[in-house]
């Protein structure tokens, strides 16, 4: 037997395993790294979130992606450079992380790279009636297991597109193993650069969970900020926002996309909700020369807006239901405001009360996906509905 394969069936068959998961959003902030071990898999699976850092991008790395990121016209020659470019830069993150916390490369059995999303393409946005869903990420399974030495699965997406799926959101199936509880209904909001949220029910019944995305999260105000307030990234602390006043024929003009429209489960991205569509949005409702804090209150209300009525959509006013959020948007308290405001009644915990860091959660949940994928049997995650394609995902990558 191949001794890559060999080290496969040795780990799908340990008793616990040390996986490291990776997720770098569309807001290019920084590389999540979450060192996870885990025992079990399915609704067994058992996870302790052993270390976690986010190590900000450097400017050199944030200029390179946006040379390529979300246009669909760029130089194909410096999207093949960074496929390998960016996997190299990650994998040199793995290894500083475990230095820092005293970890050896051969103590981990997998890497579940993220990788670095360039482009999405779902068939809703592009509209070419020949082609199916698509979506790109860029960071090389192949390079990360090279210069890491660890066992890599990478590409995720790929097969909840071939599946039928968007390619994304993928935190149904993470959610559903590791955040259901019997007699408990569960809705877990993640706000990065998109909003997303997973319905789980009390009653475990995996036909009934699903996950969709929202909207814009952080990531029209992130490029709104970027664009008046060079080398400043995000409205911390909500400082621009709570200056102004929304403006509410704006308000409504943001809102006023078929997106809002289409049935859940669905997917968007930055190639919608970018600094185009805001200038669109202020032309039709006549909101020129509205100031830079005004702007801001009214794209916080925006993103709080279009979160809570798909909630709504999902759970009436929320009653009976369990929230837990995470991602950059639970740092925003006037975006939260907002969002308890419009969901009375409704609290809001952040998912450390489930023994998960809310900054961590998305890499572990590409971790658990590696888990499954070598170590898991089938799983009913809701066979047969559309957008949520019941399958195992990760491409496998060898050192050697």
């Amino acid at each position: 037997m191949n001794t890559n394969i060999s080290r496969l069936y040795e780990i799908s068959g340990k008793a616990e395993r040390l996986i490291i998961g990776l997720m770098s959003g569309t807001s290019v902030d920084g590389l999540d790294v979450a060192l996870c071990r885990f025992s079990g898999t399915g609704m067994d699976s058992r996870i302790e979130l052993v270390a976690f850092e986010t190590v900000p991008y450097g400017e050199e790395y944030k200029g390179e992606i946006s040379s390529v990121f979300s246009k669909r016209n760029v130089d194909l020659e410096k999207v093949c450079l960074l496929n390998g470019w960016v996997a190299q830069q990650h994998a040199g993150i793995i290894l500083q992380c475990l230095q820092k916390w005293g970890k050896k490369p051969a103590e981990v059995d997998l890497v579940a790279s993220h990788g670095q999303t360039i482009f999405h393409a779902p068939k809703s946005l592009h509209k070419h009636a020949k082609f199916s869903n698509a979506t790109l990420q860029i960071g090389d399974g192949d390079h990360m297991a090279v210069e890491t030495g660890i066992i890599t699965l990478s590409d995720f997406r790929q097969k909840h597109v071939a599946a039928g799926g968007e390619g994304a959101p993928l935190a149904a199936y993470g959610d559903f193993l590791i955040f259901s509880k019997k007699n408990e209904n569960r809705i877990m909001l993640n706000i990065g650069g998109i909003a997303n949220f997973t319905y789980l029910p009390g009653n475990l019944n995996a036909d009934e969970v699903f996950c969709s995305d929202t909207g814009s999260g952080n990531t029209l105000m992130d490029a709104f900020t970027q664009k008046h307030y060079p080398g400043q990234y995000f409205d911390e602390n909500s400082a621009i926002a709570s200056k102004g006043t929304v403006h509410p024929a704006l308000l409504n003009a943001l809102k006023d996309h078929p997106f809002f429209q289409q049935p859940f489960p669905k997917t968007t991205g930055p190639e919608l909700f970018n600094i185009a569509y805001l200038d669109k949005a202020i032309e039709r409702s006549g909101a020129t020369g509205i100031s830079i804090e005004d702007t801001m209150a009214t794209l916080n209300r925006f993103s709080a807006e279009t979160i809570t009525e798909a909630i709504k959509a999902v759970t009436k006013d929320g009653s009976g239901f369990h929230f837990y959020v995470s991602g950059g948007g639970m740092h925003n308290p006037l975006l939260m405001k907002n969002i308890t405001e419009l969901l009375p009644g409704c609290t809001f915990k952040s998912t450390k009360e489930l023994h998960i860091n809310p900054d961590a959660k998305e890499a572990v949940l590409f971790a658990v996906l590696a888990n499954e994928a070598v170590c898991g049997g089938a799983i009913n995650f809701g066979k047969g509905r559309n957008g949520i394609p019941n399958v195992s995902m990760g491409k496998v990558s060898f050192p050697g």
